[in-house]
């Protein structure tokens, strides 16, 4: 009876950590467009149809330009021209999903899974501890 219990409690803590993050709204970094490589960012809510986005834009001969914040899961990877000081940038934006995942430099290498699949490996590897 004690270890049915314990599996129910369980199984309903993993739901609610997996659920969660559908529920509740995503924190993303925000910056505005610069120039310079250090766009640290503030943390900001995003809606929930929106992932995070690192931006970045090039143009020939001139050192690229840099932004984050949330965008529409829709826009992610495409190619926008953006005027920045002056100058027509490329601007691509590249998405991720978890949370606070837009930290690093903009580029495909940075997109990451995010801190839930932590928690989905640790609640599996709990499970596989009581069952066995």
């Amino acid at each position: 009876m004690i270890m049915g219990c314990r599996h129910f409690v369980f199984l309903g803590l993993l739901f609610a950590a997996i659920l969660t993050p559908l529920v509740v709204a995503k924190s993303c970094y925000y910056c505005d467009l610069t120039n310079t490589p250090n766009c640290i960012g503030i943390p900001m809510y995003c809606g929930k149809e929106e992932d995070c986005y690192q931006g970045r834009g090039v143009a020939s001969g001139i050192s690229y330009i840099i932004n984050k914040g949330c965008v529409e899961a829709t826009n992610c990877g495409k190619e926008q021209l953006v005027d920045y000081m002056g100058i027509t940038y490329n601007f691509i934006t590249y998405c991720c999903s978890g949370e606070l995942c837009n930290a690093g430099s903009p580029g495909p290498s940075h997109i990451g899974l995010g801190p839930n699949i932590v928690v989905v490996s640790m609640a599996l590897a709990l499970l596989f501890y009581w069952l066995f």
